[in-house]
């Protein structure tokens, strides 16, 4: 799962909330009037993205953090509707000059890609506007109460006293942020929109996890933002940035800040969960039966695929996909002679303890190590594939014990684009029995390269295109490369074992399953334990995990069809191009086609291979 996603999305959806820049958006002097009027067209909207995409960044001070920038490094973004509504109106007043301003038709065609994103983006948010309410504010899966602390934690870098100084300033943005968004999730409830009760018990203890202990009882244990607080100043103290004074006010001055405003907005939250969760579904069900939940799942389709797909369709397709599927898996288990059926064969999948690293620290190590092993040796293969590489670093991690959740699926959270914070491949390792090893060698390139790292690296490196293209987020296109990417790993020589081939069926299985349960779970009326026992028969994956991940389709709607609906696009592409171009098909060619654009909704992806493959057929006459 391309969890880098969740944090792209949080400060996606922060940067939504924040306020309307100061700038007045036509605020060209004379000068640089006449200076654009010698420029192409094409030069001229280039110039105007950045200027739009830096407004537009400026209202995000955490998604600046994000990027490794320091910018308002003190502030937290305005999470209520009211600075929702300016921003929308002042990305209203950018596509309204955007139209106005610039000739469509005198845009060279990467150019008028930029565009149609821009409106594109801008026309998807104007209509999730009408589902505001059907949203889930808090959930187990992607709470801003849990990847708040987790920004800070692993994004707030503090290299002098002023960083710090920011940190503690920021710890009182992060309560406010939190009741604004509390008080969003209470407007929803009184409409009758509240996640299922699981969803409050996973946040419950999430926000237990991020506040007991010290400095707000006299345990032993800190918790998860005083101990990174601490080590922070003391890594200052170490490097002869601070006094030791210094450090003792700095610390004092965090622990009055978690003390004053991050444990009463925490405390306030929690408290009303626990008032609330009466009213919640202990039998949990999909969004359909919201008010006006058969559009807002629709929505949540179309945003998730790009495409005008209905449920019934991906429905149809999650179906065809799971019995082909199944029939390349039992030409596996026959293959490796296995004397029983697909059911049995899950079984011993699933029992087995070759299959699993043992539950101590030294297998957790084991399964990180041999991740590791597995990127190296598709690194190696990526030239041949590949003409554009990314340069960024990718590390591989073991969850932060505060967000950890046992079965929950691996993800990926990008680096900087300047290369300085490295790409992070995180496993949840509370539970080796819901990570087999015959699965890991898939998920390692889902993650990693060719996949999410690979991906969204590039994209943040191009130089190519406007800005804000290295980084914007789709679904489909992100995940769709990332599930591709590991059939592609086969075709570059990886799962040398049968049982790792075999368990790179099972992700894609997965995926397909998916589509079944998502659209069976918000719009065929399915309840969770229907949902489970689909999964548990089409797949030989651990129970923990098909109950974590059939909670996060409930809470998430929709997000979960875009894998599969977006492999199946590259796979078509490709399909068509090697038809269209015979023995000129170059596959690295075609990689950097569909990697060298940045993220785009598929028609626009569709359109850029065309594109493409009309240009060598027009060299090659």
């Amino acid at each position: 799962m391309h969890k880098s996603v969740i944090a792209l999305a949080v400060a996606g959806i922060l940067a939504g909330c924040g306020p309307a820049p100061q700038n007045n958006t036509s605020s060209s002097t004379p000068d640089v009037v006449a200076e654009q009027k010698q420029q192409s067209e094409t030069e001229r909207l280039n110039q105007w993205f950045e200027v739009k995409y830096e407004q537009k960044l400026q209202q995000s001070p955490l998604q600046m953090t994000f990027l490794g920038r320091k910018d308002k490094y003190d502030q937290v973004d305005d999470t209520s509707i009211a600075a929702e509504d300016e921003q929308l109106a002042w990305l209203a007043a950018t596509v309204e000059e955007l139209k106005t301003s610039f000739d469509y038709n005198k845009l060279d065609l990467e150019a008028q890609t930029s565009y149609d994103i821009w409106v594109y983006q801008y026309e998807q948010a104007k209509e999730g506007v009408a589902f505001r309410k059907n949203g889930y504010v808090f959930t187990q899966m992607h709470g801003i109460h849990a990847m708040l602390p987790q920004i800070m934690i692993n994004f707030h870098k503090v290299d002098t006293a002023e960083d710090m100084q920011a940190y503690i300033k920021r710890i009182e943005g992060i309560s406010r942020a939190l009741t604004q968004l509390l008080e969003r999730a209470q407007a929803n409830a009184e409409h009758d929109v509240r996640p299922p009760r699981f969803a409050y018990d996973g946040v419950i203890e999430q926000i237990n996890n991020l506040i007991s202990g010290a400095p707000f009882t006299e345990a032993e244990q800190d918790i998860p933002l005083w101990a990174d607080a601490k080590g922070k100043i003391d890594a200052l103290v170490a490097a002869d940035k601070l006094t030791d004074e210094q450090a003792k006010q700095l610390a004092d001055d965090t622990k009055t800040a978690l003390q004053t405003h991050f444990l009463p907005a925490y405390t306030a939250l929690k408290q009303w969960l626990q008032k609330d969760i009466q009213f919640t579904d202990e039998i949990a069900t999909g969004v359909g039966k919201q008010p006006n939940g058969t559009a807002f799942y629709n929505y949540r389709l179309k945003a998730a695929t790009t495409t005008d797909l209905t449920a019934d369709q991906i429905h149809q397709i999650g179906l065809d996909e799971v019995d082909r599927l199944t029939k390349e898996m039992i030409a596996i288990k026959d293959k490796v002679g296995f004397q029983g059926d697909l059911q049995a064969f899950f079984k011993f999948i699933k029992d087995d303890d070759q299959f699993y690293y043992p539950d101590t620290d030294e297998g957790r190590e084991g399964y990180l190590e041999d991740s590791r092993q597995y990127l190296a040796f598709i690194n190696e293969k990526l030239p041949e594939y590949f003409g554009i590489l990314p340069k960024a670093e990718l590390t591989v991690k073991r969850v932060e014990p505060f967000r950890e959740q046992p079965g929950a699926a691996q993800h990926y959270f990008p680096g900087t684009p300047d290369g300085a914070r490295p790409g992070i491949y995180y496993a949840h390792l509370s539970d080796m029995r819901s990570m087999p090893k015959n699965e890991m060698e898939a998920i390692a390139y889902h993650e990693g390269n060719p996949g999410h790292h690979m991906q969204i690296s590039i994209a943040q490196e191009l130089t190519t295109v406007p800005t804000f293209r290295t980084q914007a987020g789709f679904t489909a296109y992100s995940e769709g490369w990332a599930l591709y990417s590991e059939l592609l790993a086969k075709e570059m020589g990886a799962y040398q074992n049968p049982y790792s081939d075999f368990g790179r069926l099972i992700t894609e299985m997965w995926r397909a399953v998916r589509l079944v349960v998502d659209t069976g779970l918000h719009s065929k009326g399915w309840n969770e334990q229907q949902a489970i026992d689909y999964f548990l028969e089409k797949t030989p994956i651990a129970q923990g995990a098909v109950i974590s991940e059939v909670r996060r389709y409930i809470v998430w709607p929709g997000q979960a069809t875009a894998y599969k609906i977006g492999m199946i696009k590259i796979l078509e592409l490709r399909s068509n191009a090697q038809k269209e171009l015979g023995d000129k098909f170059d596959i690295r060619a075609f990689h950097d086609t569909v990697l060298g654009g940045g993220a785009l909704p598929l028609s626009v992806l569709e359109k850029r291979v065309n594109n493409w493959i009309a240009s060598v057929k027009a060299k090659t006459v």
